[in-house]
Formats: structure tokens, sequence, C-alpha cells
């Protein structure tokens, strides 16, 4: 609602236009799908597609919807193949093929704040990008510290001035998922720990991780599903708007 107010106010919204959009209903019904039209004016975050596992003509259809909507829509655990049928409506589509994002997105954006995204090795990457991609395409800035685990730690403490100057510390690793523990102690700021299935045999399939994670005896850690990238660039971008609003 207070978008709508702003756009109001500043002339880039009739108020035509604004009774037009608050009359709709909440949710646009598809039959397969029920759109949450209003999320952005909630939560301050548009409706997110999840890719897997979507018919062809369903993603086709919802994606259209969204984009028209908002102007730019954003989809998560898409394949090429999803993307090749994408690109033949939309040309100017964006496909990640490490982080499996797809997405059109508004060039003009501000990025604010600052969040650091951090793996283990650089086999997390896929997931941390799926984090750091979800936060910039909600307008955070996002800086990159990849493959400073454990078993390097000097590589961490290189870089360590740059992570504890973020509103927020995204720590991505499989494996033991001790890096979570390590930042965890070394900074004064949220860190939100991803597990990965990254690993051998007995880590499960990320459990190893995870339950290191939310076992952990460092504090201010919060910790999200195994490979749940976009899960923790979301909160990762709640926390640094709160950080640039208490900085304002």
């Amino acid at each position: 609602m207070q978008e709508i107010l702003e756009k109001v106010k500043n002339g880039t919204m009739s108020v035509e236009e604004a009774e037009k959009f608050l009359r709709r209903e909440p949710f646009e019904e598809m039959g397969y799908a029920k759109l949450d039209m209003h999320r952005k004016v909630r939560s301050g975050f548009a409706e997110v597609i999840y890719c897997a596992g979507k018919a062809d003509e369903h993603l086709l259809h919802i994606f259209e919807h969204l984009y028209k909507a908002d102007g730019q829509v954003f989809g998560t655990r898409a394949t090429q193949h999803q993307y090749e049928i994408l690109r033949e409506k939309y040309p100017q589509v964006e496909y990640d093929s490490i982080s499996h994002i797809i997405k059109i997105e508004k060039k003009d954006k501000e990025h604010i704040g600052n969040i650091a995204v951090c793996t283990a090795g650089t086999a997390d990457i896929a997931v941390a990008e799926e984090a750091a991609q979800t936060a910039e395409y909600f307008g955070t800035k996002v800086t990159r510290v990849y493959d400073v685990g454990v078993s390097g730690i000097h590589r961490l403490l290189g870089n360590l001035e740059a992570i504890q100057s973020a509103n927020c510390v995204v720590a991505v690793a499989g494996m033991e998922g001790a890096l979570a523990s390590v930042l965890g102690g070394l900074v004064d700021k949220p860190v939100i720990a991803v597990p990965t299935s990254v690993g051998y045999g007995a880590n499960f399939g990320g459990l190893s991780a995870l339950l290191t994670m939310i076992n952990s005896c460092a504090n201010g850690i919060a910790v999200v599903n195994i490979d749940n990238g976009y899960g923790a660039g979301y909160m990762a971008t709640q926390i640094n708007r709160l950080g640039v609003k208490a900085n304002g």
C-alpha cells in the first residue's frame, strides 16, 4: 500500500491507476495456479516462480502474468529446456546455468546496503549464486567471497574486512558445514547458514552440514534448508533493508 501511495505522490501512477490496482483481486485465478498479485504490497517482495516440475504451458503463462504485473520476473531452479521455451516469447530473458535462475530484470535498479555471500568451496557456488542473485534482484548490493573454507582458514581471514562491513553474512557450506560457526564468531551481524548437499557418503545429502549449523555454539546464526540459496538471499535482503533503514 505504501508503495502505491508513493507512486501516486511522485506522479508515476495516476489516481485512476491506483484505484484499478487496489480493486483487483488479491490473487489471480488461473485454474492450475492462484498468483499472489498483492504479495509485493504486503511484504515488499513480488512472487517468485519455483520452476522445477512445472509444465511448460503453466510456466509460460505464469511467467507472462507476473512479468506484465511488475515489469520484471524471477524464477529459481529452471532448466535449459525451460529457458529455451521462455526465450521464444521473451528474447530478453536471462538464464544462469550455474544457479539455474531465470529472469527478466529492470536494468535501472538501485542496489542498497551490502551483504556478504561466502562459500566454503567452489562446489558450493551454485547455491551461493542462487542466494546472491536473489538478493540482487530484490535490490541488495552483494559482495561475493568464495572458496574460504576452514581447510585453509587464512583465505577467510584475508577477506575479513569486507565480510565484517556487511549488514548480513550468508555462509554456504557442505561437507561438515563448519564455515558458519567460524563466521559467527568473527562478525557482529547476523549469519544465515546454508547447508549444501556437497560431500561424500556420510554427508547424507547435506544432513551433516545442517546438523553442524543448527548445533553451532556461535551466536547469531540462523539456518535455512539444505541447498536453499533462495531462502537465504530473501532473508538476507530483509535484514539488509533493516540495516539501511537504521543507518539512514
